[in-house]
């Protein structure tokens, strides 16, 4: 069976099988979604959704048997624990939202004040919600050179990574790509900040490794994760071109992807991070699960 016919497979189950409608006692109709096999910890980019309310994505993502959400602040958190999610990759709050900058970031030595004095209270409430992963940024080049950009990362990172040890919180920094979205981005590529976590050397400093991106700047995925897993400790999809749905219109084959992270044993998350263009928002996640559940 090829790669269309299999994704075509994957969606007629999805129609057929997996979401079911039920009546509810109020005569109305829910979807019931059928139950994830359990070898991805499922989840989802909130500012994808921004169509829907959050308490409308945190009430579907249970539904459809996702773990968590990603890239969600404090101001929401109440309402993730309220349907028993977890805030899979965290931001900090919102008076500390420059650390949510992706040009202001550790490899531009003239942002570090800001960004300490925000990591530190930022790890600090990451740890008391119960929460573990905390995102960060590079920042932008700024005709920086990829060794400075390193050493004064390391110089920034250096300071905060002891509270993220004292707390148990992991800082992931996001690969991104720099040739169609985020110009001049300087983690846009997997050496660099594989070189960066070696330099670091914490168990609390990690890569997001988002396929999306790295499938636009450097390509070679499943070799990519299989020989560098340790280092990535959380992952992002969506499809290319376009960031949108991860089906048969994109390039990538996300049931090998994920069979790939499989195997090296991850156990961290997955988040969806793709831009819906269906009308029906939650039935295009549910199906993006589906692909990816292996």
């Amino acid at each position: 069976m090829n790669r269309r016919n299999l994704l075509k497979t994957i969606g007629t189950g999805i129609a057929g099988v997996g979401i079911m409608p039920i009546v509810s006692s109020n005569k109305k109709m829910k979807t019931k979604y059928s139950k994830l096999k359990g070898n991805i910890n499922h989840s989802v980019s909130a500012w994808c959704y921004n169509k829907l309310s959050f308490e409308d994505l945190a009430k579907a993502s249970k539904n459809i048997g996702l773990v968590g959400i990603d890239l969600v602040g404090s101001e929401n958190w109440d309402i993730l624990k309220k349907h028993d999610l977890v805030s899979t990759m965290c931001y900090g709050d919102l008076e500390g939202k420059s650390t949510r900058s992706l040009t202001n970031g550790w490899c531009d030595t003239k942002y570090h004040e800001d960004l300490i004095s925000n990591y530190l209270r930022h790890i600090k409430l990451v740890s008391d919600a119960g929460w573990t992963n905390l995102i960060c940024f590079s920042g932008s080049r700024r005709n920086i050179s990829n060794e400075q950009g390193l050493e004064n990362c390391i110089e920034g990172l250096r300071k905060v990574i002891p509270m993220a040890e004292k707390h148990g919180v992991v800082l992931h920094m996001e690969l991104l790509n720099s040739k169609i979205d985020h110009k001049d981005y300087m983690c846009d590529n997997s050496n660099w900040g594989i070189e960066l976590c070696k330099r670091i050397n914490s168990d609390n400093f990690k890569l997001l490794y988002d396929i999306y991106h790295m499938q636009i700047n450097e390509g070679d995925v499943i070799r990519t994760i299989t020989e560098n897993h340790k280092f990535f400790g959380h992952y992002h999809t969506a499809g290319v071109p376009g960031r949108h749905e991860i089906d048969e219109t994109q390039e990538l084959y996300y049931p090998a992807i994920m069979e790939a992270i499989v195997s090296t044993g991850f156990k961290g998350y997955v988040a969806q991070e793709f831009i819906p263009t269906e009308k029906d928002l939650i039935k295009g996640l549910a199906e993006a699960i589906q692909i990816c559940d292996v």
